[in-house]
């Protein structure tokens, strides 16, 4: 475009999202600024707009909820001022992340056991089932229960 910004096309091919999900966007307040309009009112994005957009794609595969992105986005919309609720919000889904983290982590465990118990099942011909005769835990390994 002529004035520098982005066609909502540009903005999809940058950052995988597809037109309806960034109009979703738009209308759902996910966005950090008022998305411009050309004199014909096709969209306008500058590469801010497709700053935020690329750290809501980041957001969203780590699980954030649609109403925080609304929410901080609407947060950083607002200024300065408004820093500690952000980072609360931010704090509060890096707590989720963490403890998705530490149950993937768990889970890693007990499929990587399993592979061993298949891998030596089969490479030494031992007989019964493999399910059954996984080893025991590394001593130096560490599982946290989460509730």
């Amino acid at each position: 475009m002529a004035d520098g910004g982005l066609s909502i096309g540009q903005v999809a091919q940058h950052t995988g999202l597809s037109v309806h999900t960034l109009r979703l966007y738009e209308r759902a307040g996910l966005l950090a600024s008022e998305v411009r309009r050309d004199g014909s009112g096709r969209r306008v994005y500058s590469a801010w707009d497709v700053e935020w957009l690329a750290n809501c794609v980041k957001f969203r595969a780590s699980g954030m909820p649609l109403t925080t992105i609304s929410r901080l986005a609407q947060l950083v919309r607002e200024g300065s001022g408004n820093e500690a609720e952000r980072l609360t919000l931010l704090r509060e889904h890096r707590r989720s992340i963490t403890e998705q983290l530490m149950r993937l982590h768990d889970c890693l465990e007990l499929i990587d056991g399993k592979v061993a118990s298949y891998e030596q099942h089969l490479a030494t011909g031992a007989s019964g089932d493999p399910w059954q005769q996984q080893p025991p835990p590394s001593p130096t390994k560490h599982t946290r229960q989460l509730g």
